[in-house]
């Protein structure tokens, strides 16, 4: 089932749910593409219409943050829970050893994504990874990081580039991924699994501070982000309040 929520369709999944819609994915024979919506997320969807159109073509979208979850249920279009993309990818993990996917990791550093690689085979013995880059590649290179995608027999590729480069490469590319069929986005998740960022602790991310955690961490990069563009999301919460009270009017006369 879909929530439309501030002009993004999100499903309203659990963490098994969406494994197990990954999991039907990976058995057909199209090419699928998933994402977590964060409050970040939103705002830059509001002010740019490409990049919300690239969530659009996404076949799984899930709330990658509890303040959209907590403003699902204000705005009574309520998601269960909230589904990370990094969670979504660490649950993956043993599932794509039992079924034998192959995996291609996509994104950060060429150092953080060996190490990443590294470490994700050590936590999940048998896992095949059979390709992994780095991030940093320019339009005009797109086909050949697609080729070399495509050559290594992925079926299931994790994207650790920021939005929405992550999502314009997939929208322009996806003819040219060979074998791949499930994309995920998954942010900082290799810098995570390489040891070069710490997860914030489970309570703080159920209480919706785990922005408070990475900003801790990195505020040269992030401070902007979470100080300033973010607190427009309250304005969009306004007005999809607006909007509903209006509907709402509206049907009852």
């Amino acid at each position: 089932m879909k929530q439309q929520l501030f002009g993004c369709a999100f499903d309203a999944v659990d963490l098994d749910g969406a494994v197990a819609r990954v999991a039907d994915y990976l058995a057909g024979d199209e090419l699928r593409q998933g994402c977590g919506v964060n409050v970040d997320h939103l705002v830059k969807m509001d002010r740019d219409r490409r990049f919300a159109d690239a969530v659009e073509a996404c076949d799984l979208v899930t709330a990658d943050g509890t303040p959209v979850v907590w403003a699902s249920r204000l705005l009574r279009r309520p998601l269960p829970v909230r589904v990370a993309a990094i969670d979504l990818f660490e649950a993956l993990l043993p599932v794509a050893v039992r079924e034998g996917w192959p995996i291609f990791l996509l994104g950060a550093r060429e150092d953080v994504v060996a190490d990443a690689a590294v470490a994700m085979r050590d936590a999940h013995p048998g896992l095949r990874i059979v390709g992994a880059r780095d991030g940093y590649f320019t339009e005009a290179e797109e086909p050949d990081v697609a080729a070399q995608i495509a050559g290594s027999g992925a079926r299931l590729l994790f994207v650790g580039i920021t939005s929405p480069k992550k999502e314009e490469f997939v929208t322009r590319q996806r003819d040219a991924l060979g074998d791949v069929r499930f994309v995920l986005g998954v942010g900082g998740s290799f810098d995570i699994a390489a040891g070069r960022v710490k997860r914030a602790p489970k309570w703080m991310a159920r209480a919706g501070l785990e922005w408070t955690y990475r900003l801790a961490q990195e505020p040269r990069r992030l401070w902007r982000r979470y100080l300033v563009d973010d607190v427009r999301f309250v304005r969009l919460v306004a007005r999809e309040l607006t909007a509903s009270d209006q509907s709402d009017s509206s049907r009852s006369t």
